[in-house]
């Protein structure tokens, strides 16, 4: 499960983030870029290739593309807490 307490800065407000990859507790972002290339008009990557969510998904749709990306993440860095 993605750290709450080990978001990276650049999401954007809402209920899904990716965790910063300085996370501790093993669960943070190794920049593999499985979910923005999976799902682009949702995750991005910074200057290091690791990810964050730019825009947060409405449809039913859209937050079923982004489980699939949760479900992908390799390290659990990926994360819905609403």
């Amino acid at each position: 499960m993605a750290n709450k307490e080990m978001k990276h800065s650049s999401n954007i407000a809402g209920a899904w983030f990716c965790t910063d990859p300085d996370d501790d507790n093993g669960e943070g972002c190794i920049a593999c870029n499985v979910c923005y290339t999976g799902a682009p008009e949702f995750f991005a990557e910074d200057d290091d290739g690791n990810a964050y969510i730019k825009k947060q998904p409405e449809t039913e749709e859209e937050k079923e593309l982004c489980v699939e990306q949760l479900e992908a993440c390799p390290v659990n860095s990926i994360g819905n807490d609403g």
